[in-house]
């Protein structure tokens, strides 16, 4: 739906919210061998996103709760990016160093435990998951770009073209990806884009992308005396930045994990873990119907 804009289009997302999130209420609840009355609390992604679909959610989560008796938490759509990773079989342990990479926010943090959070580095502007889509439109691939660029990549030769490297050896643990994304439009604008052409293109913004995540990453465990590093996010799906973080973790003798590929991107999953986690400590809401489009992390506190 969203695919014939080259992105998404707030309006349309709202009401595409509003046809489909009780049909696959009941779905989940026939799929788990469970009803309404089985549910102990609803969680909720509060914020930060588009308004409309997060007053979709809000609304419908706050009267399930009210109408079934059961408390409600709004959850920060980040916190549950970085818990993801805590659903996995064998969990990291706090403290750690999260990074969190997707189509809005590329940002290291500190985390020491459930809604403690400290900002390490953030994007000045462009975050990577946001460079890949935009890379994507240049190239002709259609939207998410993200997939169909590494994809891409995975053709392509290194050598022919050299891309920058922004901030990477900069003193602090700040990302900036605009101007990567100006350099590659420079060489759509040179070359003919023949589909060796764009695969080459998109080898060498992949590799410019993921130097510039690992880099700052074993730079924040430097920074912060920590051995444990945890990715989340949809850019955290990225083989080619697995890889990378994997051997740098490796040869620092460190420790990276990764939720599984289904819990990278948005999912309900992540969200109800960390509202879980949140209701564990009496943590609730008293059925409001508010939402927070733009939502500090740091602004959290501890359950």
């Amino acid at each position: 739906m969203h695919a014939e804009y080259g992105g998404v289009v707030p309006e349309l997302a709202s009401r595409d919210h509003i046809r489909r999130a009780l049909p696959l209420t009941q779905h989940v609840l026939r799929a788990a061998g469970r009803t309404l009355q089985d549910i102990d609390g609803i969680a909720y992604t509060q914020g930060p996103g588009l308004a409309g679909a997060l007053l979709v959610g809000t609304s419908i989560a706050e009267s399930l709760a009210f109408t079934l008796d059961v408390p409600t938490v709004g959850v920060h759509h980040l916190e549950g990016h970085l818990l993801a990773p805590l659903l996995e079989e064998n969990p990291p342990a706090f403290p750690f160093v999260a990074l969190l990479v997707s189509g809005g926010h590329t940002q290291l943090m500190r985390v020491s435990g459930i809604g403690d959070y400290e900002l390490l580095g953030d994007t000045l502007d462009d975050a990577a998951g946001e460079a890949f889509d935009k890379t994507a439109k240049l190239l002709g691939l259609g939207y998410p770009g993200g997939p169909a660029v590494s994809k891409l990549a995975a053709l392509g030769k290194p050598g022919r073209f050299k891309l920058p490297r922004p901030l990477l050896n900069s003193d602090d643990l700040n990302f900036s990806f605009s101007g990567l994304k100006t350099a590659v439009l420079t060489l759509t604008n040179q070359h003919a884009l023949t589909d060796e052409t764009k695969a080459d293109i998109a080898y060498e913004f992949q590799e410019a992308v993921t130097e510039v995540l690992t880099a700052k990453c074993m730079a924040a465990l430097r920074e912060t005396g920590m051995d444990n590093l945890i990715v989340s996010g949809g850019v955290g799906a990225n083989a080619r930045l697995r890889e990378r973080l994997t051997q740098a973790a490796q040869r620092r003798l460190c420790k990276v994990s990764y939720p599984r590929l289904e819990f990278c991107t948005d999912n309900g999953a992540m969200i109800a873990f960390a509202g879980a986690m949140r209701m564990l400590h009496a943590q609730q809401d008293d059925y409001a119907f508010t939402v927070r489009p733009r939502w500090d992390l740091a602004e959290l506190k501890a359950p």
